[in-house]
C-alpha cells in the first residue's frame, strides 16, 4: 500500500477501513483500525460510526494527554491500541476486525496454521492467544498487550477476532488480509484431508532470482498496452480474491527476450503500469525488484515460443488441494477439461531454485496448468486472458468439488465423454 505513505492518517485510516469492509472482513458495527503519530498522538477510527461509509472527518485524535480531536468518542476498544503501543515501539499502526474464519478459529481455541504456505508464514510472523475479557476494558487491554510484549505481531482473541500490528498501516494490513486467506484456506483444506506442512528449511527465508541491470529502453505501445493489462488482470484477480495485496504474480511476453512481470512485494491492488518490471534472461530494470517467479517464468517463455502469459496464484479454493493428499479432477464439466487439461498435481518446489524443473513440465497443450503442493497453481496462456481464464475456471472448479462433498462422491465424466471433447476441440 505504498500510497498511502503520503496520505494523512485520516485519509489511510478511511481508505484501509473501505478496503476491509469491501472484501468483507467486517461489519458495519465491527472492528477499529489506529495509527501512532511522531509525535505520540494516536488516530482511531470512531465508535458507532458506519464502517462502509467512514469518512476522514468521522476519525479521531487522541493525544497524548488524553484529549480528543473530532467528531465522535473513539473506538470503545481503545485501551488495547493504547496499551500495544506501550509496550512494543516497533508497532505504528493496528488493525482489529472480526473476519469470518479468523473468528471461527478464535470460537474453536485454535491458532490459523501459516507453515502451510511460504509467504503466509513470513508475511504472518508471529501468531499469539489472548485470554477471553470484556471488550473495551482495560484488562483486555493488559491482556492483549501482554501477548504483543512476548513477540507476537498476529494475536487471536479467544472468543472475539483478531489484532495485528505493523510498522505501518500498509503492513498490519497486509499480515491482516494474509491471515485471514490462509484461515480460510484451512478451514477448506482440513475439510479434504489432514493438513501438509512444509519443512523448516522450506519455510526459511526465500530466495529470489539474481539480475543485472537491464539498459534503459522507452517502453513501445505494445509494450505499454501489456502493461496496462498486467495491471488491469492483477487487479481483477485480487478482487475476485483469486490473489491478495502479498502473494501471486502475472507477467506477459513483449517480445522473444523480454516480459513484463508484477514486482516483488508491492500491493496487487495498488500496482501501475510503472511498478511493473521488465525482465530478461539474466537482467532486469534497474532500481526495480521483479517478482520472485520471474525467473521460472522467463524460462517458460523459453522453451515455449506460443506462450504469452504466466500466472503463479495462491486462490483458496485450489490451494486446499495443494494442502492435502486430496486429488483434484477437472473431469468436472466439459469447460473445465477443456480449459484446465489434466492439471497434475507434484510435490513442493521452490520457484527460484527449481525453476528449471517446473518450466520444464509447462506446456500448452500438454500441461496448461500445474498445482504445486503447498505454492499453489503455475498457469500459462497464449494470451493474458487465456491464462487468467485458466485461473478463475481452476478456482471455480475446485470450489465446485469442494461443495459437492456433502452430497455425494464425485461422478467423473467417463473417457468416452473426455476423448469426444478433445476430439471436437482439438486437444489431440
Amino acid at each position: 500500500m505504498d500510497s498511502h505513505n503520503w496520505l494523512h492518517p485520516r485519509e489511510e485510516l478511511v481508505a484501509t477501513m473501505d478496503r476491509i469492509y469491501r472484501y468483507h472482513m467486517t461489519t458495519t458495527s465491527g472492528g477499529n483500525l489506529s495509527i501512532l503519530d511522531p509525535d505520540g498522538s494516536i488516530w482511531i477510527t470512531p465508535s458507532r460510526v458506519d464502517k462502509g461509509s467512514l469518512r476522514p472527518s468521522d476519525v479521531v485524535r487522541v493525544r497524548p494527554d488524553g484529549s480528543r480531536e473530532g467528531l465522535h468518542p473513539p473506538s470503545s476498544e481503545f485501551p488495547f491500541h493504547r496499551e500495544i503501543y506501550k509496550v512494543r515501539p516497533d508497532i505504528k499502526a493496528i488493525v482489529h476486525a472480526h473476519p469470518g474464519a479468523l473468528v471461527a478459529f478464535s470460537i474453536v481455541r485454535r491458532l490459523p496454521e501459516t507453515r502451510v504456505q511460504t509467504h503466509a508464514y513470513q508475511v504472518c510472523g508471529k501468531i499469539a492467544y489472548a485470554p477471553y475479557a470484556c471488550p473495551g476494558s482495560q484488562e483486555l487491554g493488559d491482556k492483549i498487550a501482554a501477548a504483543f510484549a512476548g513477540g507476537a505481531d498476529c494475536v487471536m482473541l479467544e472468543n472475539h477476532g483478531v489484532v495485528i500490528g505493523g510498522r505501518d498501516l500498509a503492513e498490519a494490513f497486509q499480515r491482516f488480509e494474509t491471515l485471514e486467506f490462509v484461515a480460510q484456506t484451512d478451514i477448506r483444506a482440513s475439510a479434504l484431508g489432514k493438513l501438509r506442512f512444509l519443512s523448516p528449511e522450506a519455510l526459511r527465508e526465500q530466495t529470489v532470482p539474481a539480475y543485472g541491470p537491464l539498459a534503459a529502453a522507452a517502453p513501445s505501445n505494445a509494450e505499454k498496452e501489456l502493461r496496462a493489462q498486467v495491471c488491469e488482470f492483477t487487479h481483477r484477480a485480487y478482487r475476485q480474491r483469486l490473489m491478495i495485496s502479498t502473494a501471486g504474480s502475472i507477467s506477459a511476453r513483449v517480445d522473444a527476450a523480454h516480459f513484463v512481470t508484477t514486482p516483488r512485494r508491492r500491493d496487487r491492488l495498488e500496482l501501475t503500469a510503472e511498478n511493473l518490471v521488465r525482465v530478461s534472461a539474466d537482467a532486469c530494470e534497474q532500481g526495480k525488484r521483479a517478482s520472485r517467479t520471474s525467473r521460472l517464468h522467463g524460462l517458460i517463455y523459453a522453451a515455449n515460443p506460443e506462450i504469452g502469459a504466466v500466472i503463479n496464484a495462491q486462490p483458496m479454493c485450489a490451494s486446499a488441494f495443494c494442502m492435502t493428499d486430496e486429488a483434484f479432477s477437472s473431469r468436472t464439466i466439459p469447460e473445465s477439461y477443456l480449459v484446465l487439461g489434466d492439471s497434475p498435481k507434484i510435490p513442493f518446489a521452490d520457484v527460484v531454485i527449481d525453476a528449471e524443473a517446473l518450466a520444464a513440465k509447462m506446456s500448452l497443450k500438454k500441461c496448461p496448468v500445474l498445482l504445486i503442493e503447498n505454492e499453489g497453481a503455475l498457469i500459462v496462456g497464449r494470451t493474458l486472458l487465456e491464462a487468467f481464464d485458466r485461473l478463475e475456471v481452476l478456482e471455480a472448479t475446485a470450489e465446485a468439488l469442494q461443495l459437492a462433498r456433502p452430497l455425494g462422491p464425485l461422478v467423473p465424466m467417463p473417457d468416452s465423454a473426455l476423448a469426444e471433447l478433445r476430439k471436437a476441440f482439438g486437444m489431440e
